[in-house]
């Protein structure tokens, strides 16, 4: 009896610890967000949980606390209400860039004694900054620029020993600047201010941009700001300018009148002809601008807005892209595709597209379709952004990279290759992915781009599909000869007009690459191009079956009916006629007798060595 109930006892304990909520963390925010303006799309409601749900809140390992709050961009107005964030005790990144918030800086903020990072831009606070810095004493991060702050810099900055970047740029801080010699100081920024006297000698090793836009004595340091890897249209909330000289000023009167006086002449000589009708037509005509102005300043607001769907936990903006740290990852017949790491260390894919055909709208009704596939093989659109000139989509981050370059990219020293049961699992997934793609819509969505290089690994190991219906929304087709013309199935001349017997071509052009080991198009001795799905049928038809088979593979004992097997699967599905291909629901079942956890492992090398699964270098 003792024993159960000891069993008891632990099992409520665990179930304690699972559904904890840091309570008053929780009472905290909500009193933060029902006293202020805010987006609907601020996900909070005291029914559901502060760390699993909430959009922007991030919590500590075993949710005892609030350590994260971003809401960059939440459409929050007015004033911190007071004693609402100060008692999230354990804070340590507060983001809440580029809203409407107002008043001085909060007083409530002096409470927050673990805060690290502090992002606090593109607001409209006014008012004096904290004279003293040092009650943060573990801040790295402090960037209060494009707001309307006031008065000195106070020199307790210079106390925070782990500080690594300062932006205070674009407000109206005057004085002279105190000597910050703080070794780990990386990024300064206090351009745009009314600053006077000399640059400390401490600082000579910022940049001149760094201090332009103040009334110092000039600074030698000329160096330009690092060019950013990309480049949406983004508008900062306000920035001041400095003052026009006198005589620009007077040019600028005179011209006025002059254009004025003019108008005027033409006015009265329209009168002249019909004062009444034109009267009549101004007035008609003030209306129409009145809803023009209108429209014109809605569509600005929302001009640069990245949209987000519902499960999505990221928050970040277009600021967010442009200051983030990133790396191209690949540039494909669609567009190129960054690695972004953002201020919160956390990781996205962006895909800049190119040649997008369609207009806003039919784009933003093909992300939403999208946007709502939930399958554990299928890769989330996670936000988008859609302008003029930019069109961006937002994925997860795989941290293996995709199987293009698992499969092909160069093997450091010690690493392994790419098992049998890996590749199984991949190919498996990705059928997974495809078949369900192909029910959606009534079975109207194509993915229309199956190839290496938009498949990825999740954390199962199984395949992931990415970049889903691309295709229709854009104008390129892959050039002849490159790797990405030797998925298209022979009949597709347009991409936007791909058909599910085409992604089923794309999908066996995998399957083989995944048996051979090879590229869909390569170049072989003397410079010939090989086509895969050719080269195979043609060494099948000689029946040498066995000289098709990645030489990697060779190594493993007891797989060679499964290769067989898994060949006929792939050079089905790239049948030259659709009609003779596979419906990809008949592949995932062919398929579902290979999963490696239903039999036993088959991927001992005949040298009696195991050989690991390893996806990325």
């Amino acid at each position: 009896m003792d024993k159960k109930l000891s069993l008891l006892f632990m099992f409520s304990l665990v179930f304690v610890s699972v559904g904890a909520e840091p309570v008053e963390d929780k009472q905290a925010l909500l009193d933060f967000l029902h006293n202020m303006s805010h987006s609907p799309h601020v996900n909070w409601d005291e029914n559901s949980s502060v760390c699993q749900t909430w959009r922007g809140v991030t919590c500590n390992a075993d949710r005892t606390r609030v350590i994260a709050i971003r809401l960059p961009g939440a459409g929050l107005r007015g004033p911190i209400p007071p004693n609402t964030l100060s008692r999230l005790a354990a804070i340590e990144t507060v983001s809440l860039r580029s809203n409407g918030i107002t008043g001085f800086f909060p007083d409530g903020f002096s409470e927050l004694k673990n805060l690290t990072s502090l992002y606090l831009q593109s607001n409209k606070f006014s008012g004096p900054l904290p004279l003293d810095f040092s009650v943060w004493n573990n801040l790295t991060v402090v960037n209060l620029s494009n707001n309307f702050f006031n008065g000195s810099i106070p020199f307790s900055v210079s106390n925070l020993t782990h500080l690594s970047s300062l932006v205070l740029a674009n407000n109206s801080l005057s004085g002279e600047i105190p000597d910050i010699d703080i070794h780990s100081l990386r990024e300064l920024n206090l351009a745009n201010n009314d600053l006077s006297g000399d640059v400390p000698k401490s600082l000579l090793r910022f940049p001149s941009w760094a201090f332009s836009g103040n009334n110092l004595t000039s600074v030698t340091n000329s160096s330009h700001p690092p060019a950013l890897p990309m480049h949406p249209p983004y508008t900062l909330p306000h920035k001041k300018t400095k003052g026009l000289s006198e005589t620009a000023i007077l040019g600028i009167i005179i011209g006025v009148c002059a254009l004025g006086f003019a108008v005027i002449a033409v006015v009265m000589i329209l009168c002249c002809y019909d004062f009444a009708a034109a009267g009549v037509k101004e007035s008609v005509k003030s209306k129409k601008k009145e809803v023009s102005t209108k429209a014109e300043t809605s569509a600005s607001r929302d001009k640069n807005k990245i949209v987000f769907f519902e499960d999505c936990n990221l928050a970040f903006d277009l600021e967010d892209l442009l200051r983030a740290s990133a790396e191209i990852l690949g540039k494909g017949t669609f567009g190129t595709t960054y690695k972004a790491a953002l201020e919160d260390a956390s990781t996205v894919v962006v895909k800049r597209l190119k040649e997008v055909t369609v207009g806003k709208k039919e784009f933003e009704q093909h992300m939403e379709v999208v946007g709502k596939l939930k399958h554990e093989n299928v890769d989330a659109i996670r936000a988008y952004y859609y302008s003029k000139d930019e069109k961006l989509v937002v994925f997860d981050y795989y941290q293996q990279g995709s199987v293009s370059s698992i499969l092909h990219g160069n093997r450091a020293e010690g690493r392994a290759s790419l098992d049998w049961d890996s590749r199984l699992r991949i190919a498996i997934g990705t059928a997974r992915g495809i078949a369900h793609i192909h029910v959606q819509q009534g079975g109207k969505l194509v993915h229309g781009n199956i190839k290496a290089s938009n498949i990825f690994v999740n954390s199962q190991g199984y395949g992931c599909v990415s970049d889903i219906g691309l295709a229709t929304l854009m104008s390129s087709v892959p050039s002849p000869g490159t790797r990405a013309s030797g998925y298209r199935a022979p009949e597709v001349t347009d991409t936007r007009k791909a058909m599910h017997s085409s992604d089923v071509y794309s999908f066996g052009v995998l399957l083989l690459e995944l048996l051979t080991g090879k590229s869909p198009i390569y170049s072989a001795e003397g410079e010939q191009i090989v086509h895969l799905v050719r080269w195979v049928n043609s060494v099948v038809r000689e029946e040498w079956t066995a000289e098709v088979f990645d030489v990697e593979l060779l190594r493993y004992s007891n797989i060679e009916e499964e290769m067989v097997e898994m060949l006929q699967i792939g050079m089905a599905c790239a049948a030259r006629m659709p009609d003779q291909r596979p419906k990809m629901s008949e592949v995932v079942r062919m398929m579902e007798g290979f999963r490696p956890e239903n039999r036993p492992s088959s991927t001992e090398s005949r040298s009696e060595v195991s050989t690991p699964t390893v996806y990325a270098t």
